[in-house]
């Protein structure tokens, strides 16, 4: 495993020009430099120098990122920004207290009991599509019961064979062996199951696993698989809807092959579609008043639409959005339905090929 000194050469190829400043919504809404990754660099070249101790207070501006990866996409010395945030937190959590905790509850066994109290679908094993649900799916278990009934539409039947969390949490806490040791049962899992592809419907599912090494298998989602398969989508009533775009999902263009097919239906883009929801896991609770105003933002750009439905394609944006909306309208106020492009799909009165 790599350590923090291994990326010197990374971190000093920072130029400090400003460009993730541009795009990094925490900067936007703090204006603060040690939030964005160039401030980021300064304060780990300084540890890395000996000049400053990889402390609480460094790691609290580690934890004020929503890994977004804007910075990385926009820096132009090509500097792999979360992967050096996440080594960082890594080297400071594993001889503390607060690492120790995460371990805890992090660990194979404790995680997946978690999960499982949760857990009320079935999975079948026989499908002749290999799926991917998520582990977010124990717990909302409603989107993968709209992918199967689709897919069931289309005569197809799905096989979810026994996979561990793709990892993102693990990362995202620096919880890094814990990580390699659910991706490397995963990759088994994965190569010693037939077909070509495997099907998810989390965009954060589809981001890791197209990062998991010697995978013998094409990575699709649910969105580019359906606009393939030329669905028509029948609602009964018109309807307005409007879509976030996850921070992971690198190409939405499906969007328009599908919308195009449904009838009774009126998509409005919202003013910065494709911005972060402010949401992003573990950050909603170690950056709440942060996360809050992110998630009011978004949640009012989407009311600004007029939509009946905001849709998305990831379980912690379905839970920002929702926040900002409470946040926004309050808790009585009548506000848009928030669901997963496939649930909403799925509900469509009738479905054609």
């Amino acid at each position: 495993m790599k350590e923090l000194k291994d990326y010197s050469s990374e971190i000093n190829k920072c130029s400090k020009c400003g460009l993730c400043q541009a795009v990094c919504p925490i900067y936007k809404e703090t204006g603060n430099d040690c939030a964005v990754s160039r401030g980021k660099f300064v304060m780990l070249d300084g540890v890395l120098k000996g000049d400053l101790k990889l402390n609480k207070n460094i790691n609290k501006y580690l934890e004020m990122c929503l890994k977004c990866g804007k910075c990385s996409d926009f820096c132009p010395s090509g500097i792999d920004v979360c992967e050096i945030f996440r080594i960082a937190k890594h080297e400071y959590l594993k001889n503390s207290f607060e690492g120790k905790v995460i371990r805890f509850f992090q660990s194979k066994n404790i995680f997946n009991n978690i999960l499982n109290v949760f857990n009320r679908k079935s999975a079948s094993t026989n499908g002749s599509l290999l799926y991917f649900a998520g582990c977010a799916e124990k717990v909302f278990p409603n989107n993968t019961y709209a992918v199967r009934d689709i897919l069931k539409a289309l005569n197809i039947e799905t096989r979810e064979p026994d996979f561990e969390c793709c990892g993102v949490p693990f990362l995202a806490s620096g919880n890094i062996e814990r990580y390699e040791e659910a991706m490397t049962h995963n990759i088994e899992v994965l190569n010693s199951q037939s077909g070509e592809y495997i099907l998810t419907d989390c965009t954060s599912c589809e981001h890791i696993l197209n990062d998991y090494p010697n995978i013998n298998k094409k990575i699709i989602n649910t969105g580019d698989f359906i606009a393939q398969q030329n669905i028509k989508f029948e609602f009964n009533k018109k309807q307005i809807i409007t879509f976030h775009k996850p921070c992971h999902l690198k190409d939405d263009t499906f969007l328009k092959n599908i919308f195009e097919k449904c009838e009774n239906i009126e998509y409005r883009e919202m003013e910065n579609y494709d911005d972060c929801c402010g949401f992003a896991g573990q950050f909603a609770l170690t950056n709440r008043e942060l996360s809050s105003e992110l998630t009011r933002k978004k949640a009012k750009f989407a009311i600004n639409t007029g939509a009946d439905i905001i849709l998305t394609t990831c379980p912690a944006c379905i839970l920002g959005i929702k926040q900002g909306l409470l946040i926004e309208k309050g808790l009585f106020e009548k506000k848009p339905k928030v669901m997963y492009l496939s649930e909403f799909l799925k509900n469509a009165s009738e479905i054609t090929t």
